[in-house]
């Protein structure tokens, strides 16, 4: 079995180095070791060594679909933060920012993934 790389692949991946991204501020800002930090950004190079690659995989028509892929991807994060916040302002009462950045781009992240998923799924019918 063999899978070829999509642009929905690589938009998923781009899709995890900004939520890599927008954990960083709670180790930096936050009492945590130094040692997931570390972890953190090994990730962050192993995934964007991935996405390069996977850049280089792609067709140049596949390539031309990257760009609205990003800008669902833009929109999902967006939506991801949206109702990360709603529900820290009922469950807590308030937002606190580090926690709504992180946890929003990584809800966005799965919103990103499950509908590209769907949508993929439909067109291979």
């Amino acid at each position: 079995m063999t899978a070829s790389m999509t642009p929905e692949r690589l938009s998923t991946l781009i899709g995890v180095l900004v939520a890599i991204l927008a954990t960083l501020p709670r180790y930096w800002f936050g009492a945590v070791d130094q040692g997931r930090l570390s972890l953190i950004l090994i990730a962050f190079a192993v995934v964007a060594i991935v996405a390069g690659v996977a850049w280089r995989l792609l067709t140049q028509p596949a390539r031309k679909r990257l760009p609205g892929l990003l800008a669902r991807l833009s929109l999902n994060l967006v939506l991801g933060c949206l109702l990360v916040a709603i529900w820290q302002w009922f469950e807590r009462g308030g937002v606190v920012p580090l926690l709504l950045l992180s946890h929003g781009a990584t809800f966005g992240l799965l919103i990103h993934a499950l509908t590209v998923g769907w949508r993929r799924r439909g067109d291979d019918r």
